[in-house]
Order: structure tokens, then sequence, then C-alpha cells
């Protein structure tokens, strides 16, 4: 029995967790405004500890809202382009090429999300770094 996924399906499937990701990414930046600690992230807690977001319309702290979103969107595309190359795999069906092609995805997305991961821990440990000799 051959099982044949359909190209709408899998269009329709990643619009849908498109959606839910630009909402729960969309949720995440109405928590951090709650006022909390909890909800804040670790780039509004370190302008917070350095006393330069006194007001929340500071220069530095818009810039950690905004380098806040972009991570969670870069996030959201590295699980898009997984969930899209593991389709591909799956849906390969043995043809050499498909299966090549949904490596490259996978691997590029890999990849990507380690190079953000790593500028992200530079940016954090250098913030913390600014903030202790403060």
């Amino acid at each position: 029995m051959r099982i044949s996924v359909s190209s709408k399906i899998i269009k329709i499937l990643l619009l849908v967790i498109t959606v839910a990701s630009i909402m729960a990414v969309g949720y995440g930046s109405l928590a951090a405004e709650n006022g909390t600690d909890q909800a804040l992230s670790g780039l509004d807690k370190t302008v917070k500890a350095t006393g330069l977001g006194s007001t929340n319309n500071s220069l530095p702290v818009l810039i950690g809202k905004l380098v806040g979103i972009v991570l969670q969107f870069v996030g959201v595309a590295f699980l898009l382009l997984m969930i899209y190359g593991g389709i591909t795999w799956m849906v390969a069906r043995g043809n050499e090429g498909e299966v090549t092609k949904a490596k490259d995805i996978i691997q590029a997305a890999i990849i990507g999300l380690v190079i953000v991961t790593a500028a992200y821990a530079i940016t954090a440990y250098v913030g913390s770094v600014l903030t202790t000799t403060k």
C-alpha cells in the first residue's frame, strides 16, 4: 500500500504551524509586558539591571525587545525548516535526489540555529560583563 501525501496538504499543514507559531510569539511578547520578572527575557533583565532602561521607551529596552522578537522568529523558522525537511524526506519514497535535498535542508537549519545561538550567547556574555563592571 502506497501512501501519497499531496503538496496541498503539506502547504496547509505548514500554514497552520506558521500561524500557530506567530500567535505563540505574540503571546510571549504580551506576557513579557506583564511586568513580572518571570516574564522578562534575558535581555530585558540585563537592561533592567544596568539601570539604563528605566522607561519602556528607552533605546536599550527597544533594542532588547527587537532582538528578542528576531530570536523568536528564528526559532519559528528553524522549526518550520525542520518540519519541511522531515516531510520532504518522508515523501521522497527512496528518491536519492529528494532525500539529499531533505538532508541539506535539515543540515542548513541546524547550522543556522547553532550560529544564531552562538551569537546570542556572545551577546548575553558581553552584556553580563558590562553589567558587572558597572
